[in-house]
């Protein structure tokens, strides 16, 4: 069994037709070339079974030829292993029953998602800013009548005697965003192997251009 997770950043969002002529809303993914930098294996020193890929590579400093635009620690992990340097570096665990390819070996869509009906996608959403709570956690607003002062204030935060503070975990104002989101149980709509495109109906976490992780669904619906 192949390695089942790939590297990869959104596109855009489109609309295609199946089959049956019915319009399907899918988010176009470019995954991979993803190479695979190390290979880690439970009976060495790591202790466990997992393979690090990298995607996106570090273009040559400008005059052509030489070394990548990255710092010198990067580029040794990267000779060390024999692995062109990339931007991206992701560890991916292995399940039992899967095998690991060579160190140095170039991934692609096809290799990994050929055949697959259901993937799940994890990206890092958009980042708002410090955002209020009717935006953050979709409180209801105040009144608007009647001279009301607290349109759009979070209210009571907590009890005064006891216990004289906030309680941890309260929702309130705060960062909004910016943070790993998983969508499971994406359909897999089309494949597109030649460009490296993979098209899923729905939705993916993150802006455009963005990175992100495919693996084939861990838990599938029936």
């Amino acid at each position: 069994m192949a390695l089942s997770a790939l590297l990869g950043k959104k596109l855009s969002m489109t609309q295609v037709w199946d089959d049956s002529g019915n319009v399907v809303p899918v988010t176009v993914l470019q995954i991979g070339p993803c190479q695979v930098v190390q290979v880690k294996t439970a009976d060495g020193k790591d202790g466990y079974d997992a393979v690090q890929l990298g995607y996106d590579p570090i273009p040559a400093r400008k005059g052509g030829a030489g070394d990548p635009r990255a710092n010198k620690p990067t580029r040794g992990h990267f000779a060390r292993h024999g692995a062109e340097a990339h931007r991206t570096i992701k560890e991916v665990r292995l399940a039992s029953g899967e095998t690991a390819p060579e160190a140095g070996s170039v991934l692609k869509v096809g290799d990994v998602f050929e055949g697959v009906s259901v993937v799940d996608v994890v990206g890092t959403s958009k980042g708002r800013g410090f955002a209020g709570c009717i935006k953050r956690h979709n409180f209801t607003t105040g009144p608007k009548t009647h001279g009301s002062k607290n349109y759009r204030e979070p209210g009571s935060t907590g009890a005064g005697t006891s216990p004289g503070h906030v309680t941890k975990g309260k929702r309130m104002p705060g960062h909004m965003g910016a943070v790993r989101k998983t969508v499971r149980n994406l359909q897999v709509v089309k494949i597109e192997a030649e460009h490296n495109l993979l098209y899923v109906k729905g939705a993916v976490p993150g802006p455009r251009g963005g990175t992100i992780l495919v693996r084939k669904a861990r838990s599938p619906r029936n």
